[in-house]
């Protein structure tokens, strides 16, 4: 208890200097006018001190990321357009591409049209040469089964009459199988 009362006793003292001294320091009027001057004269070393060494250094950085910052827009700039160039490079490029893809695509259509107009009129020849030799050979049949089917008929017609009892000479046989097989009547 004794050592309780011995702190009380100097928490008394504090408390009573304190009251007696007016409050804080930095209030009080007395001292204001060399407040004052420190201030003034912190103030002025600060600022020297800003304005000698911080400001040029904060000076030089901002005017290198300027110079850096610009430096890079000019550069963008510069290969925005070479972008641009080489994409108009790329289409004109295609464009003549699809030109002369063109170009060798309707020349060879025209050579494989000449070559099928050549073969046409080639195998129209020989259609028309096999059309005309067919036609002949059709004749030549026609005609000797003509022949062959008259001379069945006379022959036919002949024994036929003979078997009938009835006379006939060749020339009214003949004239009578050639008027029917021509789609006449007797």
């Amino acid at each position: 208890m004794a050592e309780h009362t011995a702190e009380h006793a100097t928490d008394a003292g504090h408390a009573a200097d304190a009251a007696s001294s007016g409050g804080m320091p930095q209030l009080d009027f007395a001292t204001f006018p060399n407040q004052i001057l420190w201030l003034v004269v912190a103030l002025v070393v600060l600022y020297l001190i800003l304005s000698r060494v911080a400001l040029p250094r904060i000076g030089s950085v901002l005017a290198e990321r300027t110079g850096t910052i610009t430096n890079d827009i000019a550069a963008a700039e510069t290969f925005k357009q070479q972008a641009a160039e080489a994409e108009a490079a790329y289409h004109q490029a295609l464009d003549d591409a699809r030109a002369a893809a063109a170009k060798v695509i309707n020349d060879a259509k025209a050579d494989i049209q000449k070559d099928l107009d050549v073969a046409i009129a080639k195998a129209d020849a020989e259609i028309a040469a096999r059309t005309a030799e067919s036609a002949a050979r059709i004749d030549e049949i026609r005609a000797s089964a003509t022949e062959a089917v008259t001379t069945v008929a006379k022959d036919t017609t002949k024994e036929l009459l003979n078997s009938f009892g009835v006379k006939a000479d060749a020339r009214s046989v003949t004239a009578a199988v050639n008027a029917q097989l021509k789609g006449g009547a007797a």
